[in-house]
């Protein structure tokens, strides 16, 4: 029996279980779903903006269902058509887990773009009242893909030689001083591409930019009554739909080709694009939710259910989906793979990556099949895999996330032991030397390299670095959750006065002490991570969840480029230092060498002596990149002082016919806190004292060399 047309005229046929979703074959489009233990599916077409549906195909399930797919090929289909599932079956929450509703459109798992949504913040409603199924206004698109790629291709950009910088697309161009054409979109960032590509950066990781609402919050901003919104977006809707809101014209489809046009630009500027997605949770949230897509397909299935068939939270979120298990670990690889063959990212980050290792009980297993898979998959074999290695419930991984070569971590511990040295906690210099190098504890028994290490000391999540050196206490009550969200574990320092301060000399100890965070930061082994803004000075007035502010809280103010000009000089400065010297970029950990040899040597304020002590609070290290380590490179001094008086280090020897030349001071002033290499002045002395909270990095070189170098950007 053929399906069942209800008003429609509509010609179909079987169809084919695969591949998933709507995807344009010869004489039509195939559609295709999952779903176990309904008992019927019919899908749904609709013109655009009408909110009744102009067509129902109801699927035999004996011609249209191949095993648990549900399929159907529709002939000479209205591409400008948009489309929905029903799906019905058992409602037995409390039994076997079910939540059918036939009288829910449901979404397509594998729709490649929803209509509706294309205004930020309005709610979308579609034009006939009568529409039977208004609890949820938002339909699937049809997609072609026809875009012209003008050959663009993988940068390929080695995790070793990459520099990442975290933005939100909405926030990054948002503000009115923003000074582009269309601000808080695709092409936003494709306007502000020559000043990424001035900045030095390699790719940007874009905080997810998948498809979802924000306008589900439902709580005000106490002190304005200003409803907040979703502005991270860490509430997916659909893994396949770029976010309509983010495009110009984000209707009919027209996102995805605004999606692909910034992904493109990105690629001839130089720059990869590193995704930020979300698979451990899904916007329908725990069992008072509402129903999209997931939990009125096969509710058991994609969510991991307790012993009473609760939602289990390990997200945070509400709910956690089921990712080990073989259907959902195949929704998983589908999408990656889409976002690579077809949108042409670059990379992922996973969104509280060790839900991928839970089974369908939340146990944490040995050998994650999901893990693995992603890791091994041949498809995604030359993108960055980035793990954020922990959860929502206290699983924390970093180190031991994954032995795979091909994972890379966030490192958390990066972040909290460079905080407490440049916090002057006590017990900190001998875990910073750890970090510095690469973090060998973490990584090296694996046999992973310090570029698996991703550096960050921020992120979108916690303080900006300017916040980093202002507050001690989150200041969240804008939020609307009475300043209980968000974490209270801030490792930060105020420099002496909480927030706003007009003190000249607490304004100096916060610029010093930023500068000498970015120094760790951009001169460490491993692969930098830093969140836009953090260059000029961008503050959140102590918001450290700032997840809810669509507002000057979040979108970066341009206007601090020029106010804080000198910090931007010295963050381009520090960037380009790194992408000049493999010195900072090690494929593999320091090796014990013989003396005369060695590639890294310790101090304290003495060569050759360093001191573990825990009330210390100064750290000196040498980088050799002489011939002797077999990969020439410059000799580099860098001195940290964690403490709040200054200290007078004592420089080691240079190589013979070699001087010490300062490149940084971030106790100097203006331009003068970093200088190009052929305008770094010689070292008077064998002594250096470096201020409170400061850093100093000296550079020796031959003197041919230095005269036949260009210099630094300016």
């Amino acid at each position: 029996m053929p399906a069942h047309k209800k008003n429609s005229s509509f010609i179909s046929s079987p169809g084919s279980p695969l591949p998933m979703g709507a995807t344009p074959v010869r004489g039509g489009i195939n559609f295709s779903l999952f779903s176990r233990h309904a008992t019927a599916v019919s899908l749904l077409f609709f013109k655009s903006g009408a909110g009744e549906q102009c067509a129902e195909i109801v699927l035999d399930p004996v011609t249209n269902r191949t095993g648990n797919i549900w399929h159907t090929l529709v002939h000479d289909l209205d591409p400008g058509l948009r489309y929905g599932y029903r799906v019905e079956g058992p409602w037995d929450p409390q039994g076997a887990g079910h939540h059918f509703k036939g009288d829910q459109i449901l979404l397509d798992p594998y729709a490649r773009a929803l209509t509706g949504g294309s205004v930020w913040g309005e709610e979308y409603h579609r034009t006939s009242t009568a529409d039977p199924y208004a609890s949820y206004q938002r339909r699937c698109c049809l997609i072609t893909d026809e875009f012209d790629w003008e050959g663009d291709r993988p940068l390929g950009i080695p995790l070793k030689d990459s520099v990442i910088y975290e933005l939100h697309v909405r926030g990054f161009t948002r503000h009115s001083t923003s000074g582009v054409e269309y601000p808080g979109t695709y092409q936003g960032i494709v306007e502000k591409i020559p000043y990424l590509k001035d900045l030095g950066i390699t790719a940007v990781e874009l905080l997810p930019i998948t498809e979802f609402n924000e306008n589900e919050l439902i709580t005000r901003n106490p002190r304005t009554k200003v409803r907040l919104k979703n502005l991270w977006g860490y509430s997916p809707l659909a893994f396949f739909a770029p976010k309509a809101a983010y495009a110009v014209n984000g209707r009919n489809g027209n996102q995805v080709n605004e999606f692909k046009a910034m992904v493109k630009a990105l690629h001839q500027a130089g720059i990869e694009v590193i995704l930020d997605i979300v698979f451990n949770h899904t916007a329908e949230g725990g069992a008072d939710g509402p129903v999209y897509s997931f939990r009125g397909l096969d509710n058991s299935i994609y969510y991991i259910l307790g012993k009473d068939l609760e939602y289990l939270n390990f997200s945070g979120c509400g709910n956690t989906m089921n990712c080990n298990h073989p259907l959902v670990r195949s929704l998983i690889m589908d999408c990656l793979r889409y976002w690579v063959v077809e949108m042409h990212v670059d990379g992922f980050r996973f969104d509280l990556a060790s839900v991928l290792g839970r089974d369908s009980k939340g146990h944490v297993l040995e050998n994650p099949p999901m893990i693995e898979q992603i890791a091994e998959d041949p498809v995604l074999a030359g993108t960055k895999i980035i793990a954020e290695a922990w959860d929502a419930s206290g699983l924390y991984q970093v180190g031991s996330f994954s032995p795979h070569p091909r994972w890379a971590e966030w490192n958390g511990r990066f972040r909290d032991d460079v905080r407490a040295f440049m916090a002057g906690h006590d017990n900190t210099v001998s875990v910073l030397a750890t970090r510095i190098s690469g973090s060998a504890d973490l990584y090296q028994r694996h046999g992973l390299a310090p570029f698996n290490s991703i550096n960050f000391i921020t992120s979108h999540d916690g303080f900006t670095l300017a916040d980093l050196v202002a507050y001690e206490r989150k200041h969240n009550k804008e939020n609307g959750e009475d300043n209980r969200d968000g974490d209270n574990n801030n490792v930060s320092w105020n420099s002496g006065v909480e927030g706003e301060c007009h003190d000249p000399r607490v304004i100096a100890l916060r610029a010093r002490r930023v500068r000498t965070l970015a120094i760790i930061l951009f001169l460490s082994q491993g692969t930098p991570m830093m969140v836009a803004g953090d260059e000029f000075g961008r503050s959140q007035q102590g918001n450290n969840n700032a997840y809810c502010q669509d507002n000057s809280v979040s979108w970066l103010n341009w206007n601090l480029l020029e106010e804080n000009r000198s910090l931007h000089h010295f963050f381009r400065m520090l960037i380009d230092l790194r992408h000049r010297h493999p010195i900072f970029r090690r494929a593999d950990f320091f090796h014990e060498r013989p003396p005369g040899s060695e590639e890294i040597r310790w101090q304290g304020l003495a060569p050759d002596a360093p001191d573990w002590s825990p009330k210390n609070k100064t750290l000196g290290l040498t980088l050799l990149g002489g011939e002797a380590t077999e990969r020439w490179d410059d000799d580099f001094v860098i001195l940290l002082n964690g403490g709040l008086k200054q200290a007078t280090f004592t420089l080691p020897i240079p190589p013979a016919g070699r001087k010490w030349h300062r490149l940084i001071n971030t106790g100097a002033t203006g331009n003068q806190d970093i200088l190009a290499e052929t305008k770094a002045p010689p070292a008077r002395t064998n002594r250096v004292s470096v201020l409170g909270m400061g850093g100093v990095v000296l550079i020796s070189q031959p003197e041919a060399v230095r005269r036949k170098q260009g210099g630094l950007k300016q």
